[in-house]
């Protein structure tokens, strides 16, 4: 791309990850071409998924909007209009410089006939911007923000909200600083500040929390690379621990794939899941702090036990079925004959035809501390002895694992109970053991759930997901990349008759859970402390709903 001006009208960008688009479009005096400049804006992101990354401006946009224009052919006659509409707002090729106007004749060509141009000519001045194409994510940006008060609205809203602030910056070089124990002083830079703050954008493991208010004070950000390497990683990597001290391995690593969505395509056997045991997971009795509450539910979980009950119209049994008495005395009088049915009732014993497999998450955030009571991988413990012991009262067929993951090849995945286990001391020990683990790679731990889940020959199987956070891991599973690989686990799981659903208490689910379960697949726990108790009154409704 030569001498393109990008700073006269609102432009749209994309790159590898995101689209961004203007927030407000006032391009055109009509409103309903405005409406459909986003509407276009967003098919030709979607063409230009599908086309090299590596392609030229000009060329890209022109076939990306052919593929749009294929793809979508409704869009036609808007597209025509928002042509027209541009070009009557351009700047006319008479009315400018012999270079710049032969390159805005081949401009207008290219929108009226995309495909045609294949040459750019060049021009001394950048070309006029080009609101239906979209252009390359700059690598820094350059829009000078309005004036923002230290006591404005703004800076007293909420600190949990995202700050979408735009601000101008400028890439420099880091300064050399010879000696730490030296600060030489100047007096004309008494009503001058200016600081380097380092931020680990990878891990970001300790944002400073002054930065946003110092970065709304400057005028201008100074953006640097240091060189330096981050030391959570190799942290992390030390944290691992021996053979010896690990939990047991359960026989081989399973190889299972993963979904890539710029690829559009399942790469197989790209992750290894290994399930493991605790190594040192004696059994236990219940807690003491969990008896009476484990005592109430066992009596109200005891209400959906299968019991015995009357099979009615059989051919023999304990006693007569006298409604098959009355029909069968009813034919014989209407019609003179009656076909020979079962007369009897038979007294048997009615089984729940469901299996669960709760599948929690075991990362290293659920270390965290909720509401300084306690942390957050108390509060999973809790709520795996409270739903182990009201489902034994049930009857139901259910599974309890746990996961974590630390890269594609170490995704760890917890075994504390089978559907083959009986609830014992054992399996509470397990229990028990549970602790942080490391990441979430979470669509490799849904695939392996599902297949457990699937080897169950049960009429309805629910696959509950318990987690604290979004998908993420090490080599790049985060972001968009880890929500739709968790989404396809997740429509591979109903496509093999499955039920996920989702509890969690990320307080900023809503952002992405929906994508990934549905408005109705999920539900958020704004209080951590209520999880266990919440946990078995939705395991209920879902039973009897499903």
């Amino acid at each position: 791309m030569t001498g393109v001006q990008t700073c006269a009208l609102p432009i749209s960008c994309r790159d590898a990850e995101t689209l961004q688009l203007p927030p407000e479009l006032a391009l055109f005096p009509q409103r309903e071409l405005n409406r459909d400049l986003y509407l276009w804006l967003i098919a030709l992101a979607a063409a230009h998924d599908a086309l090299d990354s590596d392609a030229d401006w000009l060329a890209g946009n022109q076939r990306a909007t052919l593929m749009a224009l294929e793809r979508y052919p409704g869009l036609q006659p808007r597209y025509r209009r928002l042509v027209a509409a541009t070009l009557a707002a351009r700047i006319a090729p008479a009315q400018l410089p012999p270079d710049e106007a032969v390159q805005e004749t081949q401009l207008r060509q290219a929108l009226h006939e995309p495909g045609s141009v294949l040459i750019w000519p060049a021009a001394a001045r950048p070309l006029q911007p080009v609101p239906l194409w979209l252009y390359p994510a700059p690598a820094r940006a350059a829009v000078k923000s309005p004036p923002h008060s230290r006591h404005s609205p703004a800076s007293s809203a909420n600190p949990a909200q995202p700050d979408r602030q735009r601000r101008r910056a400028d890439r420099v070089d880091l300064p050399e600083r010879k000696s730490s124990f030296l600060a030489p002083f100047r007096a004309e830079s008494l009503l001058s500040w200016a600081e380097f703050i380092r931020v680990n954008r990878p891990t970001d493991d300790d944002p400073n929390p002054d930065a946003a208010q110092a970065a709304n004070d400057m005028e201008t950000l100074s953006v640097t690379r240091d060189g330096d390497q981050t030391a959570s990683r190799v942290r992390f990597d030390l944290d691992l621990p021996s053979a010896s001290a690990d939990d047991l391995p359960v026989g081989p690593g399973v190889p299972l794939p993963e979904w890539d969505y710029r690829q559009r395509a399942l790469l197989p056997n790209f992750c290894t899941v290994q399930e493991r045991l605790a190594r040192r997971a004696p059994p236990c009795e219940l807690p003491a702090a969990l008896r009476r509450d484990a005592q109430r539910l066992r009596r109200q979980f005891e209400i959906l036990r299968p019991g015995h009950g009357w099979r009615r119209a059989q051919p023999e049994g304990e006693e007569l079925d006298l409604d098959a008495w009355v029909r069968h005395a009813a034919d014989c009088v209407g019609s003179g004959h009656s076909c020979e049915r079962g007369l009897y009732r038979q007294r048997a014993r009615q089984e729940r035809d469901f299996a669960c497999l709760l599948l929690a998450d075991l990362s290293l955030s659920t270390d965290a501390w909720v509401n300084n009571k306690g942390r957050v991988i108390d509060v999973i413990r809790d709520s795996l002895f409270l739903f182990a012991e009201a489902l034994a009262a049930t009857g139901d067929r259910f599974g309890l694992y746990g996961f974590s993951s630390c890269k594609r090849q170490q995704v760890r995945v917890q075994r504390i109970k089978t559907f083959g286990e009986r609830y014992t001391a054992t399996v509470r020990g397990r229990i028990n053991a549970i602790k942080p683990g490391y990441y979430t790679r979470m669509g490799a731990a849904v695939r392996y759930a599902a297949g457990l889940l699937n080897q169950q020959s049960a009429a309805r199987r629910l696959l509950l997901l318990l987690t604290d956070g979004k998908p993420n891991d090490l080599d790049h599973y985060e972001g968009r990349y880890g929500i739709e690989d968790t989404r396809m686990a997740l429509m591979e799981a109903r496509r093999d008759g499955l039920h996920p659903f989702c509890v969690t208490i990320d307080q900023d689910a809503g952002d992405y859970l929906p994508y990934l379960f549905g408005n109705k697949g999920f539900v958020l726990i704004r209080h951590p402390e209520e999880l266990p108790r919440q946990l078995l009154r939705l395991y209920t409704q879902l039973t009897l709903t499903q």
